[in-house]
């Protein structure tokens, strides 16, 4: 049993000292997210910043997979941190699970690098081996999506043995299921066409169902065990919950895909259906977390790990207004013909991957955080509880000023640029120049700053927390039913 306060990985099992791997980077990249975000926020400011040296699209597109690629690593990490927990059995073939993450880390490091020092090639076949390749979220040159669909492959084979050998929780049943979408969908995204409709058809398969379905699911399973862990509730009813949640993906996460399918050229049915069924993905997971908060209130609502639980609430919301109103916004066809690519997406985008997804993550380093100190006391009067607290608050009110800012100036690009200029290259610029859109590009700015502040607490909080207690852990009694 590790000291309390100091951290140590020795009452870890296996599959939770590689989390911790995967953690550690997934830190270090939502931190190269948030630099080169606000490389590109700028450039929207002063369009001379760094010409020639870090144009806006090389930003943009660090920006984007960084994004990507940090929440892929928390998902990863946090499946392995609950598996041998939820399976009763050690990490079936973890020396080569341990292989992946550093083959797969280097991987990420050349990409990086790639989208960095080699923006261009020539336009020849060759040239897709050695330069992204343009479409967006998943600009990886070619070898690095091979890569990807390898380590995914390791990563089910882990997870599958792993409950084959042990026990079979309805936790571990969906997660094991899911990990055949995730392989299997990210293939879509990774043949030609020279049509572009077909192109974008088979492209947002990834982007959608990969990344809005397949994660979807991820994250209810680990935070299921998240509330099971911080609040003490009942797994039948998180298990109850993850299984609508599996249901209604069939419906709102496979057809919901249709409102990207408005103007690519697709049969004009996906305008109805695409429409209608789009705002219910973020149902069950929010109704998930209520339903355990409620739960837990015969124990009197006590948490062992407040920042975790502080958190998992945050994703709830986040989840609810970013996927859900947000995105039900600017989904129905008749408003999208004037929101579609303009800065009202983005919106939608920041609010929906920071609260469905990065919440989830960071409250998953709070858990990690708290075990590695063995097991030390992160309830009520932690001492220096003060930076998990303003991290959450500096992040939450960057982002949400981010969100409005853009808000604002997608509004006067859709009835400037859209509706008044007909989409024309006129409206387009008079759209960029207009008041409202510049305030709103400064106003994000600034939500930027205080987004960064929140990074740099979360981060020291991370490193430091607990390190003063010498309290252990809140044990909380199984609530009697």
């Amino acid at each position: 049993m590790a000291t309390l306060g100091v951290f140590d990985t020795a009452n870890l099992n296996g599959g939770q000292k590689l989390a911790i791997k995967y953690f550690s980077v997934a830190l270090a990249l939502f931190g190269a997210q948030v630099l080169f975000g606000m490389f590109a926020a700028f450039q929207y400011i002063a369009p001379d910043f760094l010409y020639e040296v870090l144009d806006f699209s090389v930003n943009r597109t660090v920006h984007v997979n960084a994004l990507v690629v940090w929440l892929l690593y928390g998902f990863l990490g946090g499946v392995y941190w609950i598996l041998e927990d939820e399976a009763g059995v050690p990490v079936v073939g973890l020396g080569l699970a341990n292989l992946i993450f550093w083959i797969l880390t280097l991987a990420v490091v050349i990409v990086v690098l790639v989208y960095i020092l080699v923006q261009v090639g020539p336009a020849d076949i060759k040239s897709i081996w050695l330069i992204m390749e343009g479409r967006e979220y998943i600009e990886a040159p070619r070898w690095a999506d091979i890569g990807i669909v390898v380590s995914v492959l390791v990563f089910f084979f882990n997870v599958a043995a792993t409950f084959s050998k042990g026990k079979y929780t309805g936790i571990g049943g969906v997660l094991v299921l899911d990990l055949l979408a995730l392989f299997g969908l990210y293939l879509a995204g990774m043949f030609y066409t020279p049509n572009v409709s077909v192109d974008q058809f088979w492209w947002w398969w990834v982007i959608h169902m990969w990344v809005e379905a397949t994660w979807e699911v991820i994250v209810g399973c680990i935070m299921a065990y998240m509330l099971i862990q911080t609040l003490g509730v009942r797994r039948k009813i998180v298990e109850t919950w993850l299984y609508i949640e599996v249901a209604m993906l069939f419906g709102s996460g496979i057809l919901g895909l249709g409102h990207h399918y408005f103007w690519i050229g697709t049969p004009q049915y996906w305008l109805a259906i695409g429409g209608f069924f789009s705002a219910l993905e973020p149902v069950p997971l929010v109704a998930m977390v209520v339903h355990a908060v409620f739960d837990s209130g015969v124990h009197k609502l006590k948490s062992n790990n407040h920042p975790a639980l502080a958190w998992t609430i945050a994703q709830a919301a986040g989840n609810l207004f970013g996927a859900g109103v947000w995105g039900f916004m600017h989904t129905l066809p008749q408003i999208n013909l004037y929101t579609h690519g303009t800065q009202w997406t983005t919106s939608h985008g920041h609010l929906a991957f920071y609260g469905a997804y990065a919440t989830a993550v960071i409250a998953f380093f709070y858990l990690a955080a708290q075990k590695s100190r063995g097991n030390v006391w992160m309830s009520g009067g932690l001492v220096g509880d003060w930076k998990w607290k303003w991290a959450l608050a500096f992040q939450w009110i960057g982002m949400l000023a981010m969100v409005m800012a853009l808000l604002i100036a997608g509004y006067e690009q859709s009835q400037v640029e859209r509706a008044m200029e007909g989409a024309t290259w006129m409206g387009y610029f008079a759209g960029q120049s207009h008041p409202w859109f510049i305030q709103g590009m400064n106003w994000r700015m600034v939500g930027g700053w205080f987004f960064s502040l929140g990074y740099v607490l979360l981060v020291w909080d991370i490193l430091t927390i607990g390190k003063r207690e010498t309290r252990p852990s809140q044990v909380l009694a199984p609530a009697a039913h």
